[in-house]
């Protein structure tokens, strides 16, 4: 049985940093491409960032153009478990953020193009707060 399970998510203070994690069960994250993706009060699900599966030709990360400089994502596939490390955090990056995966992906250019709704593996979220 698959399971992803988010944790970390916190209050935190404009311009603090936070790490979320997204441990992983029964699939292994190292092999595919793994998704942060999170929904903002009132507004669509968004993806965030993007780690390649190991074996993938694309580059290793990715990153959406409003957390670029600011999160760095980043795995460790001896635990199986993905990091998000959010520094700067600015008010309209409250959200729940989730973790994501999909057998078929390997490759960020790929999974980043795909319907989120189409993906196969998800956890079920962890609330990150930015507020004074």
């Amino acid at each position: 049985q698959v399971q992803f399970v988010e944790s970390g998510g916190a209050l935190v203070q404009p311009g603090g940093s936070l790490r979320i994690s997204c441990a992983a069960s029964g699939f292994p994250l190292d092999d595919f491409a793994t998704v942060w993706f999170r929904q903002g009060p009132g507004k669509e699900r968004e993806w965030v960032s993007c780690i390649s599966g190991r074996t993938s030709a694309d580059g290793p990360t990715y990153y959406a153009d409003f957390v670029k400089g600011r999160f760095t994502i980043s795995r460790d596939g001896a635990i199986n478990t993905a990091y998000l490390q959010m520094n700067s955090l600015k008010l309209e990056d409250t959200a729940v953020y989730y973790c994501a995966a999909d057998p078929r992906f390997i490759h960020c250019s790929s999974v980043t193009q795909t319907p989120s709704d189409h993906l196969q593996h998800w956890g079920q979220g962890t609330q990150v707060t930015v507020s004074s």
